[in-house]
Formats: C-alpha cells, structure tokens, sequence
C-alpha cells in the first residue's frame, strides 16, 4: 500500500498510508496527512490517485512543496521520492508491488530438451558456484591479466558494497569505507565530510557550498603523522558541491583554478582527489583525499605524472555513491524504527489508559462509599468502602509489577529449587480466593522430586498468574476444578509444573494470542500482561510454558523448567523471541 514515511521535522517517524482517491496535506485537523509544522499551511498541498499511481498537487501554498529539491505543481511520484513540506521532508513509498503471474513468464520460456546432445562433450569449461564471491573477495589471485586488472576495482566496490549491507552504525561504516578507499588510492590522508543537521532534523537549505560540513571519518596512511592535522580546502570542496562534480587536482600549487587556495600553498599538498557523496536525492557531503608526494618522489617512482589518476578519481567516486546510500539508508531505517516505536508505544498507552481507567474508577466508588460511612457513622459503609478502595490497590501492584517483569530484562537467580514448596506456596495463597469462587483447587505433587536450578521467586510469580487464569476460566462453571501438579519427564532432563482446569478451553485460533502483551480474555479484570510475564520468566530459565486445550474440554498450562541451568544470557534472549509454544 502506498505511503508516506516522515525522516525529518516535527512529526519524525510518523506514516501516512494512501488509501483514497483524493488527500490533503496540511495542518487543518481534518487533512489526512495532517503535519505540526508551523511554515506548512493549513491546506497546503493534495495527493491525487491517477491510473499512473498517486500525484503531488500543491494547492497554493506559501512555502511551496518541493519534490527531490525542486519545486513542484503537480508531479507523478516515484518510489523513493523525498517530499519536503514546510521543513518537514517524507518518503514516498510505493509499497509492494505484485509479481507478474508465473504463466506470464512462462509463455516467455521455450524450454527444449534435444536428445541428441551430449552435454559432457559441449561443455568447455567449469566453475564452482561459490567461486564468484571468492574471485571478488580476493581478484589478486586470479590468473590472466586482463581479468585481474578488470577485477581490482571491482574487488575494492564488492568490499564496499558488502559493508554497507553488513554495518549499520553509521561511523563504523564511514571507517570501514574510508580503509577501502586507502587499499587502492595511495592518499596520504582522508576524510568524510558530512552535511550537518539540525535538531529539528532538516539539512542546510544550500546543498552547493561546504558550510555546515561536518568530519565523520579521518583516515591516515602507515608511516604518516597521525598528530598532523588535516589540511582540507574549503575552495575545493565548495567547487566540488557547486559544480556538481569530482575532481582530481594534479601539482595542486600550480593549478590556476586554485591558485587562491591558501591551505594548499601553505601545506605544499600536490594532488587531491575530492569526489561528492551523492545519494538518491541529494548530495550529502564528500570524500576528500591528499597526497604531499613531491616532483622527486614522482619521478624516483617512475610515474612523474603522480600518485592520482583518472582510475583513481572514477573508483572514488563510486564508492562516495555507495557511501552515500548507505547514509539515506540508515536515515530511513532509523525513522521507520521510530515509527514502529511510536506505534508500539500508541498501543501500549491506549491497553493501559483502559485498564488503569477501570481501576480509578473502582478507587472512585470506594471513595464515594467511604465518604458517607464518614458522613453518617456508619461502620458497615466505611469497611465496604475500604474494602473497594484496598482490592483497587492490589491491582495497581499487581499491574505496576507486572510491567517491571515485561519490560525489564533480568537474569534469574538460579539456585537448587523444590517446585514442590513453590506449589504448595502458591496454593496456600489462593485458597480463599478458590473458596470464595467455589472452585476445587487441589495438588497432585510427584514425591521425591529432584530440585532443579531456578529463580523460585520469578517461578512464583509465574504460577501465581497461571494458576490465578485457571481460577477465572472455571468461573461459572459447573462443578469447577484446577489441578496443580509437579512432573518430571521421562528423559530426566526436564521438571513440569502443570495447571489444568476444567475451563471453557482456547480456541485453536487464539492459542498464540493470549501470550500477547495487553491481550486479555477477562475484559476489564485482566491487565493481559499475566501470561506474557509468565512466559518470559521461563524462558529466562531456559525453559517454556506449554498450553493443551480443547474448546468444552478445559486447559493444561505447563511451565517447562530444564533440570540444567542455561549455559549463558545470550541463550535467553534467544529463547525469549520464540513464539508460543503449543502442545
């Protein structure tokens, strides 16, 4: 589906889906694409579906809209077209696109098979499937001429490719690009500059002059003064963004386009290579390179003419293009991150306002009974009243806990455990509920059975909430039952603690769903974090909660616990972004 992802301005990380023939931009609260922008105007700009797909129309705007940098009326977008509004910029998303059905492509095929045809006897020569990664990795050890001289740049632009789909911070990225450039550019010296960008995350308006050039990556070569600053020419540079082009400076003293260049007189630098950092939509900064080597050295070289050549300055160039990829990209990705997380964070308030609204409003009913028990003396009222207010108290802990359990990571304290004295705890403080409720709560433990390592506090809590849900799912059933039982299985290796009910049972369709966060069957009881913390706290332990359950038949939650402690943290984690685990 088509959308909008906003990477800079005042509303960073928000999406726009187009879903509609007609949609207005602006900051009038009925737009679609409504912007807390200041320089937007209230209706400043609309997206049309044509059959070619959506167009920009700017409806009169005071600031104009722009469509990668140029002012646009009216503009069919493209995938990748970057959008600024006011000081806000978007992304233009085509979303995905479907594939042509197979017997499209297939009616292009003409596939033969000649019964004739030796295919031993055809073939002229092989290669292994794996040998073109290995030829791009390392192109000095090919044989031939023609193809290890084809292969030396390209060797040095797979290396670059490969660190931009691999590195995703930023600076480690700028390094490892730089290095490459320096394994094939003998440059004394090296940097990445970049366009700064402002807190309001907007770049500078003039993308064709140097200021607001900030360094990311400095670079030097062996032998080198790393305690030497860097002498790097604005002049340069600003040639570079205004004319829109790299350049290669040969005897950079004598060339009369720089003759004004004070920083390269003064340095005595002799080449420099100065490329610009171009992306899809905008040149985002430059690599700047130098060599001081002398007429001398040049000659004693064998190669008067210099160290840069127009290879040289075409291989530079290229790789500020991947360089400068990988920069839109990491933008993209950390607002399509922050969209996610104001999503995830819009979903978690809108589960909690319910809940804690639920809970005030219970604190609001105490109040109001314990105010006329004050007002009239009655004693029957005043207990009634606190009693509402201290079962609303409970649920504030029990919510607050289990929202430290969710959201903070911990490693259990693993200690040789009886799961029998956890069972037995956990039963003795939900008799008078299960009294209460006139459910049959009962305990089936295996004797003799062999402690286990785990955090029996985390367990605790654990079978608290399960065997809590068990009691709710029996509610109003005939002849309600939950059983706790302890079970070792029959390789040894792990320890159950099973809890089953006579419940109504989960649906198929919904077994993976109750371990949701903020997912809850009970309505306005549950906070539908219970299963959730439930199940993180066993797989901290290296272990899982197991659910069997038939509709009309009732349910069997299992905490899985191993009778071996995990071997390190980083297992946990993994274990932690598993899905549900059904039986």
């Amino acid at each position: 589906m088509p959308r909008l992802i906003v990477i800079k301005g005042a509303d960073e990380g928000k999406q726009f889906e187009l879903t509609g023939d007609r949609l207005t931009a602006g900051r009038d609260s009925s737009s679609k694409v409504r912007l807390c922008d200041t320089e937007v105007s209230r209706r400043h700009a609309e997206f049309v579906r044509s059959p070619e797909g959506y167009r920009l129309l700017d409806v009169g705007s005071a600031n104009g809209t722009f469509v990668n940098g140029q002012s646009v009326r009216d503009v069919l977008l493209q995938p990748g077209d970057q959008l600024r509004i006011g000081q806000t910029i978007l992304v233009f998303s085509a979303g995905r696109t479907e594939a042509p059905p197979p017997s499209a492509l297939a009616d292009q095929i003409n596939l033969i098979a000649r019964q004739d045809l030796e295919l031993s006897s055809a073939v002229v020569k092989t290669i292994g499937e794996s040998e073109g990664s290995r030829i791009l990795a390392q192109p000095e050890k090919v044989e031939g001429k023609w193809l290890k001289a084809a292969l030396a740049n390209l060797g040095v632009m797979y290396e670059a490719i490969q660190a931009v789909s691999h590195i995703l911070d930023l600076n480690e990225l700028l390094d490892r690009i730089l290095e490459l450039v320096f394994k094939s550019i003998e440059a004394d010296r090296g940097c990445v500059m970049l366009r700064a960008v402002s807190p309001e995350g907007t770049a500078a308006a003039d993308l064709t002059s140097s200021a607001g050039l900030e360094p990311k990556a400095i670079r030097w070569r062996e032998g080198v003064d790393r305690q030497e600053k860097i002498p790097v020419s604005r002049t340069v540079m600003d040639y570079v963004l205004h004319e829109k082009q790299g350049i290669l400076v040969s005897d950079a003293t004598r060339d009369e386009r720089f003759q004004s260049v004070q920083s390269i007189v003064r340095f005595g630098v002799r080449e420099v290579i100065c490329v610009p950092m171009k992306g899809r939509h905008e040149t985002l900064g430059v690599i700047y390179l130098d060599t001081r080597t002398n007429a001398r050295e040049m000659i004693a070289a064998g190669n008067p003419s210099g160290k840069f050549t127009s290879d040289h300055l075409a291989l530079a160039a290229a790789i500020a293009h991947q360089a400068a990829l990988a920069v839109e990209e990491t933008r993209y990705h950390h607002a399509l991150v922050q969209a996610e997380r104001l999503a995830a964070v819009g979903q978690t308030i809108a589960a909690l306002s319910h809940h804690i609204k639920n809970i005030l409003q219970g604190f609001q009913i105490g109040g109001k009974v314990l105010k006329i028990g004050i007002e009239d003396g009655d004693d029957k009222a005043l207990r009634q009243g606190w009693a509402i207010v201290e079962k609303n108290q409970g649920k504030i802990y029990e919510l607050v806990m289990d929202m430290l359990s969710y959201c903070k990571d911990r490693e259990p304290v693993l200690e040789e455990s009886d799961l029998g004295t956890v069972v037995r705890d956990v039963m003795e403080l939900l008799a008078p509920r299960a009294k209460e409720l006139g459910v049959t709560l009962s305990a089936a433990l295996t004797p003799s059975l062999p402690r286990c390592p785990a955090d029996a506090e985390g367990v605790h809590r654990a079978l608290l909430n399960i065997v809590g849900n068990a009691l709710d799912a029996v509610e109003g059933v005939a002849e309600p039952r939950v059983t706790v039982a302890t079970v070792r299985e029959s390789d040894g290796k792990w320890l159950r603690i099973e809890v089953t009910d006579n419940g109504p049972g989960v649906p198929p369709e919904k077994q993976a769903e109750i371990f949701r966060p903020f997912v809850s069957t009970k309505g306005a009881r549950g906070t539908g974090l219970g299963l959730a913390v439930s199940q993180k706290i066993l797989r901290e332990h290296g272990g899982d909660i197991l659910l069997r359950s038939e509709v009309g038949q009732g349910s069997t939650f299992a905490l899985r616990l191993p009778m071996r402690s995990p071997v390190s943290q980083e297992f946990h984690s993994t274990l932690i972004g598993r899905p549900p685990a059904v039986e």
